[in-house]
């Protein structure tokens, strides 16, 4: 509590005035945490002085709120690149984040509890710059931070508004932004040394080393692979939901398996299921493995039924044998962006409605200049013709030709449509269940693997 007060009055966060009487004067409170490593052990304890940002006016005490920040699929990406290249990822913790943004509004917020100033109790703290807790902090936390960069002649990318790329010379480092966490990779042990000393004299930093855990995923970097998994994630989601030393099975989905809303079950409790639906859709983003099944259970969000139930079930189950398992990103390989694409044709028991699943390996806007088409493989032979032949004919009149952009994009040289054996096709693992060995097989093609079989691997 003292180090946050310290750091509050260091940055100059707030000025002692009397007591307004025409604004409101937002409370404050302090919130604990203890930070814990991967592995359960204690990484530090944190005490944080926050407004109580609930009571204040749209319009009159904050305007702008929204703040962008990291999706999923850009931190896969960051993941994947270093991994080709050979490339250390590292992280920086920003010490009170929000501490260090400049307000534009008048805001007031009482004394912190224990830290009140002797005979000036009924005076109260005027806003300089933001406290976490505030409805507009995010927001003025991602103007200053996006303006630094911008100011140390960082490009932002135009589809990421987190992702920051500086290129010098022949070296390049990037750079991704959630929050107060900050972790970057490049081609420059320089060029990253002298971006962390920058930082560090601009802002009070933490400097956490290689890059251990960031946005909930765990991360493990090896001489031949960066292993991306939520293992944590995982066992806590089977010892809440009572499958901890549950009946492991091989497979997510029974083969063929096939649901529908109305199936002649009892109702089963909606409350349960959507909370383990919500979970295995957190747990995709590195489980690719489970995709089909939990997209298959969310459709069933309404009304679930015990079947459904037992279904949910059996991925946790299937999450007991395999919590361990994550995307393994092998180092070395081309960096080439291949596509996979297919459907399950009609597969919706309900609504007759096609299943689409695809796969990309590959894909950014860090520096990465592709010579030559995509190429995307099908095993649909029929769907590779209808876009090479130019011809309508009285079996495609009814398909509108605004789906038909994909001709212009192969006629354009942006992508090459291959045909590929269903035996090869990855996608395939997306659209529904499947047998044993055939499932193994497309797991390990996506480069989802245990832990255990990484070559030089550590305990996760």
């Amino acid at each position: 509590m003292e180090n946050e007060i310290e750091i509050i009055e260091k940055n100059k966060t707030w000025e002692l005035v009397d007591k307004p009487t025409d604004k409101l004067v937002i409370g404050v409170k302090w919130t604990y945490k203890t930070k814990l490593n991967l592995d359960g052990t204690v990484q530090k304890d944190k005490a944080r002085l926050v407004a109580k940002g609930y009571s204040q006016k749209p319009g009159i005490d904050f305007s702008e709120t929204f703040a962008p920040v990291a999706r999923l699929d850009t931190i896969r990406t960051l993941v994947a690149l270093p991994a080709q290249k050979g490339w250390k990822l590292f992280q920086l913790d920003v010490k009170s984040a929000f501490l260090n943004e400049v307000l534009h509004e008048e805001v007031y917020v009482d004394q912190a509890p224990s830290f009140m100033i002797k005979n000036k109790e009924d005076r109260v703290y005027r806003l300089k710059k933001a406290l976490y807790g505030l409805k507009q902090a995010p927001r003025a936390w991602y103007e200053e931070i996006n303006s630094y960069f911008i100011k140390a002649s960082f490009q932002r990318s135009p589809s990421k508004a987190t992702l920051y790329v500086k290129a010098a010379e022949s070296s390049i480092i990037i750079v991704s932004l959630y929050v107060d966490d900050i972790i970057y990779t490049g081609s420059s042990k320089a060029l990253m040394m002298e971006f962390k000393t920058e930082m560090m004299m601009q802002y009070e930093m933490t400097d956490l080393g290689l890059l251990h855990h960031f946005f909930g995923l765990g991360v493990t970097q090896t001489e031949s692979y960066i292993f991306l998994h939520q293992k944590k994630y995982a066992k806590t989601l089977l010892d809440k939901f009572g499958f901890k030393d549950c009946k492991a099975v091989a497979s997510p989905l029974a083969m063929n398996e096939k649901l529908s809303k109305e199936n002649g079950s009892e109702q089963a409790d909606e409350g349960v299921y959507r909370q383990i639906v919500g979970s295995l859709l957190y747990l995709t983003e590195t489980r690719l493995d489970i995709m089909v099944a939990a997209s298959l259970l969310a459709r069933f969000m309404h009304g679930p039924t015990r079947k459904h139930m037992g279904t949910a079930k059996r991925v946790l189950r299937y999450i007991q044998g395999t919590f361990d398992y994550g995307i393994a990103y092998e180092k070395g390989k081309e960096a080439r962006l291949i596509g996979y694409c297919d459907s399950h044709w009609s597969g919706s028991e309900d609504d007759m409605r096609s299943t689409s699943g695809y796969a990309f390996n590959l894909g950014s806007d860090i520096g990465e200049e592709q010579v030559g088409a995509t190429t995307i493989l099908c095993d649909n032979t029929s769907a590779i013709v209808i876009t090479k032949n130019h011809v309508h004919h009285h079996k495609t009149r009814h398909i509108n030709r605004r789906f038909h952009f994909i001709r212009d994009a192969l006629q354009n040289g942006e992508i090459d449509l291959l045909y590929c054996k269903i035996e090869e096709q990855t996608a395939d693992i997306f659209i529904k269940a499947l047998e044993r060995d055939w499932f193994e097989y497309l797991r390990r093609k996506l480069g989802v693997i245990s832990a255990k079989h990484l070559e030089g691997s550590v305990e996760i």
